[in-house]
């Protein structure tokens, strides 16, 4: 997934055509278009459009296969790797909530509990690298996103290009191509929101198939020879209310949590850091694995390479759920209960589409 931006940008484009040096894993409608607008459908894993084809017939009429997002699959981790092509280790933003400078911060909302911390924490120093390979790239996406901190994280030196309606999407996406841009990159989040306050079933339906004629709106009106891809940066396991409370005696142990329900952070005294896996295995191994930060950077859970200032920004022992719970912290919490979740590493998170199809 981190490569779709490398591979389109990369060299090739430079010299004004993507032709057969194209990855195998990218679509064969890149080769030879004109321009490619990329679409990033928040929230849609490949499972769930498998199992929802028939009313997503656009989508399904595309060519193209599974691919793999990142660890952890949630959306500030998984965004910033789509647009920079590095992994978590590389650019640092290793989770919805993760720890920086003693506090947690939540990535997407750029804040430590209530309070927004743009200066304390400059979005440009917390995610240091230019998205897309440095080159100005138009982004048709929420126009109430354009300034927000986590904008400036992954999209700083872009061109904004907002929409208040989705209808918008397609209009925006033709007119830029038509200017002469050969890249635009398009964010539309309607499938993350509804699966979360609603899980699946007939809201959710109701938004595949929005979606999907927002897939096929744009095929209807940007210019012929235009790629259209489709991706997603993870997808979503229902746990409704499965939610486990981690005992009292284990918390005892925990000095403070981090991450997200389905890839939660315990933070723990560097001595207590076996015990508590331990003891966390007892009690929540028949739901989700335990494991160390230390086996996660041996293993490459966030690339080959993490430096230790993003190390810090880890937790000591994580939760990651491979049943369909998820695993309860009170300061981590919205407006309502979610009940779609994402963040580990099942099928139905970590696979996602990359789909292409040309504009006729």
């Amino acid at each position: 997934m981190r490569g779709i931006i490398p591979a389109i940008l990369g060299p090739q484009s430079r010299l004004g055509a993507w032709g057969d040096e194209m990855p195998a894993w990218m679509p064969d409608a890149v080769k030879g278009a004109d321009a490619v607008v990329l679409l990033v459908l928040d929230g849609l894993g490949w499972d769930q459009l498998d199992d929802h084809r028939a009313i997503a017939p656009t989508l399904a009429s595309m060519q193209g296969q599974a691919i793999h997002t990142v660890a952890p699959t949630t959306t500030a981790t998984a965004l910033t790797s789509i647009t920079t092509g590095l992994t978590p280790g590389e650019h640092g933003l290793v989770g919805y909530r993760m720890m920086l400078g003693g506090e947690v911060l939540n990535v997407l909302r750029w804040a430590v509990g209530d309070q927004q911390v743009r200066r304390s924490h400059p979005p440009r120093d917390v995610q240091t690298f230019v998205p897309f390979m440095g080159d100005e790239i138009p982004v048709v996406a929420q126009g109430e996103l354009q300034n927000s901190p986590f904008s400036e994280a992954h999209l700083r030196g872009c061109r904004p290009v907002g929409w208040r309606a989705p209808s918008s999407i397609a209009v925006e996406a033709a007119a830029q191509v038509t200017a002469g841009e050969r890249f635009v990159y398009c964010y539309y989040n309607g499938i993350d929101k509804i699966a979360h306050e609603r899980g699946f079933g007939a809201f959710y339906d109701a938004e595949l198939r929005y979606s999907d004629r927002l897939v096929a709106d744009l095929l209807e009106t940007l210019p012929a020879g235009t790629a259209l891809l489709v991706t997603a940066d993870h997808g979503q396991v229902d746990v409704g209310d499965q939610i486990i409370h981690p005992t009292d005696e284990l918390l005892r142990m925990v000095t403070q949590q981090s991450g997200e329900g389905r890839f939660r952070w315990f933070h723990c005294a560097a001595a207590d850091v076996d015990d508590l896996a331990a003891a966390a295995a007892d009690e929540i191994g028949d739901t989700g694995w335990v494991v160390t930060k230390e086996q996660m950077l041996d293993d490459h859970w966030f690339g080959p390479t993490v430096s230790p200032p993003i190390q810090r920004r880890l937790g000591d022992v994580a939760l990651v759920a491979s049943s369909d719970v998820s695993y309860f912290d009170p300061a981590d919490s919205g407006p309502f209960e979610l009940v779609c979740r994402h963040g580990s590493l099942t099928s139905a998170e970590v696979n996602v589409p990359l789909l292409g199809l040309l504009a006729e």
